[in-house]
């Protein structure tokens, strides 16, 4: 049994920060990541995001729980989303749309990959 300990998710270092892949506008937001990926086709991490809005491009399922900032999702041909510190997304696969950050986000996520 593999068992994966995120410590200090609040305050733990991320690697070098680097600019989104799809921005929509100034600023350009810039993202920072901690990220293990398990054998079992999971990725688990931490990761950052200062302000700006962009598209999600990750078309794989995805549970993430914000632990700081604030901001919203908005799916495609869907309403917005509004989130903060504290609050949870389970994101079904091929949920793409725009990330609007309003304060710089913190989250540990899940990402399960289809085998």
């Amino acid at each position: 049994m593999q068992i994966t300990h995120l410590k200090n998710t609040a305050h733990a270092p991320l690697g070098e920060a680097s600019p989104v892949a799809v921005p929509l506008g100034e600023p350009v937001s810039q993202t920072r990541v901690d990220a293990l990926e398990r054998p079992d086709q999971v990725e688990t991490g931490i990761w950052e995001c200062s302000p700006g809005r962009w598209r999600r491009q990750i078309v794989e399922q995805e549970f993430c729980h914000f632990i700081a900032g604030r901001g919203s999702f908005t799916p495609d041909g869907g309403e917005p989303i509004a989130f903060q510190a504290g609050d949870a997304f389970l994101l079904p696969e091929n949920s793409l749309g725009v990330w609007d950050i309003q304060e710089t986000v913190r989250k540990t996520y899940v990402i399960i990959q289809r085998g």
